[in-house]
């Protein structure tokens, strides 16, 4: 039924609307943002995101658990953009919170010992990873975590990597493997 009522572009990730459906024309863009930022689509009385609906568009099913927009950018529906992962893993590609003062992903400033420190949290268990002198240090810390760790099973460390890369232009990745 989803592919008699609209059309996916997988390059873009946007659903048109294949026929008239309510106050929705043939031809326009179907869906909308809700206040989280996902892209919501209404069919037969019922909302869906898009990212979830792109599963079905393309493979035939819903997945069991949940989809993962592997940028971080929830309104980005691309195919390329999206995987169905464990809640796990999709809560270890979460962006930095907008309170996050070091720049870097699983870094805080801890003011009782004047260190920036480094952490992690897997399967609802934090894991201290150390003090450091320096942010850059403790950044570095975390990343080593993430590349050694066989319990962190993203792998998605691109955002980490880029926030070193900024701050210390030769930093090598070899270095920390």
């Amino acid at each position: 039924m989803l592919k008699e009522l609209l059309t996916y572009n997988p390059n873009t990730g946007i659903f048109t609307n294949k026929v008239n459906r309510g106050i929705s024309r043939k031809g326009e863009q179907a869906g909308g943002l809700n206040d989280n930022g996902y892209v919501r689509v209404r069919i037969k009385g019922e909302k869906y995101g898009a990212h979830r609906l792109a599963f079905l568009y393309m493979l035939g099913y819903f997945p069991e658990q949940q989809v993962d927009h592997i940028n971080g950018i929830c309104d980005d529906n691309r195919w390329c953009n999206l995987r169905h992962v464990s809640s796990s893993c999709n809560m270890q590609n979460q962006k930095e919170y907008c309170n996050n003062t070091s720049g870097f992903s699983g870094v805080q400033w801890h003011k009782k010992t004047m260190k920036w420190q480094a952490g992690v949290c897997i399967n609802k268990k934090c894991i201290y990873l150390g003090g450091y002198d320096t942010k850059i240090d403790a950044a570095l810390a975390r990343l080593t975590f993430e590349v050694n760790c066989p319990n962190w099973s993203c792998n998605q460390r691109g955002v980490l990597i880029k926030q070193i890369k900024k701050a210390w232009p030769e930093f090598n990745l070899q270095s920390v493997a």
